[in-house]
Order: C-alpha cells, then structure tokens, then sequence
C-alpha cells in the first residue's frame, strides 16, 4: 500500500515503526496505546484537541477516544484501532469522523473498532496475554479494564522514546516546513513593530501567520518587552513595549504533529544602543559556537559547554564577572555566569517542543552521543532583570534580555539549521524591524 492523503508520512513508515517496535515486545503480551483526552477549558467548552505523541507517531490517529492495539496471532503481529464510531447527531455538532471504515481503509492497522465495543475485545485479549504494554492516566475506561486483569502493565514508552530519537527523512522535512514557517513568521513580527507596540500584537501578528499557512503555534509564544524578556516562561504578553525597549519572542509551529521553536530578540525601534548591542552580541557568537558544536559523535552536552565558555569568557570581558574564566565557569559549568544563563542550551525537538531523548545538560556521568537524525535547538541567552534582588545587575545592562534560539539536525556533514531563514545578525535585523508599517506608525 502505498501513501494515504490523511496520513502525514508514507504509509509504510508507520508500518515500519510497528515491526521495530514489536521487536522489543514479548509474543505473549498485548499492547493498548490510547490517545490522549479531551481537556475542558470551560464548563462544556473544551481546548483544540491535540492527538497524543505516541498514536501519532504508532499510525497518524489524530482523533480523540482513540486506542492503539497490537497482539501476537499465528505468525505476526496484529494492529488495531478503537475509534470514534459514526455518528450523524455528534457530527452536526462536532465535525465529521472517520469512523471505523475509514480506520480500516486509510490507516495503518489491520482492524478498526467502535469504542463503544473496547471493553469485551480488549477483556478477551486480555484473558490470552501474559503482560500489558500500556500508557496510565489518558484513558480511564482504559486503565479499568487493564486493572480487573492483575497482568503486570509495563510502561511502552522506554521502548517508544528510543525509536524517535532519530528523525526519518519525512519527519525531517515536516519539520523543515514548520522551521520555515516560524521563521517568516517572526519575520513578520520585525517587520511590523514600532515603539508603543502591545507584546499581545505582535503575538498575534506572528500566530495569524500560523494560521494563515494552516499551522499552529507548538506552545504558548512567549513575548516579553524590556524587563519582561528577563522572565523564561513569559506568558502574559499584556504590556506594552517602550521606545529604546528589546523584544524577546519565543514562538514556534506545529506542521502535522512536528514542532519549531524559534526565538529572536530585537528593538522595537529598530535600532540597537550600544549596550544592547555588547549584550546580543555575546549571546550571538555563543550560539553560533554551540551550533558548530553540534556534531555526530559528540556529547548531548557538547553545544551548552560551548555555549557558556563564550558567555564565561564574555562576562569577565564586559566586566559583569570579576573573576578568573575558571572560576566564572565553575567545576560542574555551574559557576557565577549561570546567574546569568540560568537554562540549557538545547532540548530535542519532534512530535513535542521538549521531545524524548534529551536531557538536563548539567548532569553528570554518561551522556547520549549525537547521531545524524537528531534534531535540537540551540538557544543561549542572557538576563538582567531590573527586578531581581537576588545578585547584582549592571545598570548598564538593566532591563536587557536576550535570547536567540534556532533548529538544528545533527547530520554527517555537521549541522543543519532549519531556521536558518530568520536573521540573526545586528544589520539584518535592524533593516527588517518597522519595514512593514504603514504611514501612521512610520
């Protein structure tokens, strides 16, 4: 079988994943992935639904009340889905469902079945297995059932996590798409803003551009104006930036399940001062110290250490740190500088923002090895709130906040920006901010 419109990879990649899968799983056992629930927001309004990682990533589902199963028959593996059945009445209200003839026809799975029919298929399988393969807490009806049985249930997820660690050429070019996406987006961000802009609009610039290209933001943008840019997870963007203010925007796209997540930081006035400019400056030629680090064979920490002997190195320089380079950095990379790049420097990035396979960079003992396939970010930054009382804050640099942030694949011949589309340099970004304006706001 060949690809479908309504899967967003080849078929046979999901077919292929299955057999990698199965091969770490016991033939006495039985496999039960659901997706993840409907959340309400409200009473009986309920946030846009998002399909669980691990039913995407097993055969595409994107629909809730949803259970992946696989059992051992004969020879081979069976795959089957519990899906929503047809229902005219919850269709005029809820949108049409691909019921359990499509399920069969167009996915990945030998069965389709109604949920409404899960607890006698599954029991039956059940009483025919020795364990189960499940994930807790999203369904449950679900966990019900698994708990009457008193099988030993086993988290698939040790097994799942592996497998996505390495990007196939398809998943890479999705989240090629999403990477370019963003990026214009927070191009348009630029070009649109002046002195006196609410953080709000330019979030909402940016995410219309998601929703033009029929894509979403991958988590909630982040934009903080002047102090606010010295917050990590800013999400009020409710002030309004001033003249001579830096932007911080940390917004990323979702494309069929794949993540970006892209930050830039620029003036609102279009013009950098100076010690702005020594701030970028540093975090700038940190990043790019940490992306060419950022190669197969190399340790999971190899691009934070890169990253923080530069802004080491770059602190003692401005005067901020007076102390040794060893010293900045400290024995662990966990010295003074750190009051001031308090995070990592990357994540792994995929089906979700902060993907599988990562880890804290600060941690001791062995690491993962970079392999081709990989993809992370790599996002440096520096703070100087204003409001913090906790260590001493340059008045030179009060108030600044920066941080630049790009896709990267790890790949045989280094690596692969996926965001290489947004400026990053001084000179770029201060020819693109106000460009698009009209007359009133010029």
């Amino acid at each position: 079988m060949g690809t479908t419109s309504r899967l967003p990879l080849p078929y046979d990649d999901y077919k292929n994943r299955q057999e990698i899968f199965f091969k770490d799983i016991p033939k006495e056992s039985l496999i039960l992935i659901p997706t993840n629930p409907v959340c309400y927001r409200s009473n009986d309004t309920t946030f846009p639904y998002r399909a669980s990682s691990y039913i995407l990533y097993l055969c595409g589902w994107k629909e809730p009340n949803a259970i992946f199963m696989a059992y051992y028959k004969s020879d081979s593996w069976v795959t089957s889905i519990f899906v929503q059945p047809r229902d005219t009445k919850a269709e005029i209200w809820e949108g049409r469902r691909v019921g359990t003839e499509g399920a069969s026809s167009d996915w990945p799975i030998e069965d389709a079945y109604s949920v409404n029919d899960m607890e006698n298929i599954i029991s039956g399988q059940i009483s025919k297995s020795e364990k189960i393969y499940s994930i807790k807490g999203l369904n449950e009806s679900l966990d019900k059932i698994i708990q009457s049985s008193e099988l030993e249930v086993i988290d698939p997820r040790v097994i799942l996590d592996e497998m996505r660690v390495i990007k196939s050429e398809g998943e890479i070019l999705l989240m090629q798409k999403s990477a370019s996406l963003a990026s214009q987006a927070h191009i348009e961000g630029m070009k649109k803003s002046f002195s006196g802009i609410g953080e709000w609009e330019i979030q909402s610039i940016i995410e219309a551009y998601f929703s033009s290209n029929k894509s979403c933001a991958s988590y909630g943008s982040i934009v903080g104006g002047g102090d606010n840019a010295t917050i990590l997870h800013y999400h009020s963007n409710n002030s309004v930036i001033k003249n001579g203010d830096l932007v911080l925007v940390d917004a990323g796209s979702e494309v069929e399940g794949y993540a970006s997540d892209i930050t830039r930081t620029w003036p609102v006035n279009g013009k950098f001062t100076d010690p702005q400019k020594e701030i970028y400056n540093l975090v700038l030629s940190a990043e790019l110290a940490a992306i060419e680090a950022c190669k197969v064979g190399s340790p999971w920490s190899s691009s934070h250490h890169a990253a923080s002997k530069v802004i080491a190195k770059g602190l003692i320089e401005l005067g901020i740190l007076n102390c040794t380079f060893d010293e900045a950095l400290g024995e662990n990379y966990d010295g003074p500088y750190r009051k001031y790049f308090m995070h990592g420097t990357s994540h792994s990035l995929g089906l979700d923002v902060h993907d599988v396979g990562g880890g804290r960079q600060g941690d001791k003992g062995p690491q993962r090895i970079l392999q081709p396939g990989m993809v992370l970010t790599v996002e440096p930054g520096l703070y100087f709130g204003s409001w913090r009382e906790d260590i001493d804050i340059p008045i030179r640099y009060s108030g600044i906040g920066i941080r630049i942030e790009d896709d990267v694949v790890i790949t045989e011949n280094g690596p692969l920006v996926l965001t290489s589309e947004c400026p990053k340099e001084i000179s770029e970004i201060e020819a693109l901010v106000g460009q698009g304006l009209s007359d009133n706001h010029a």
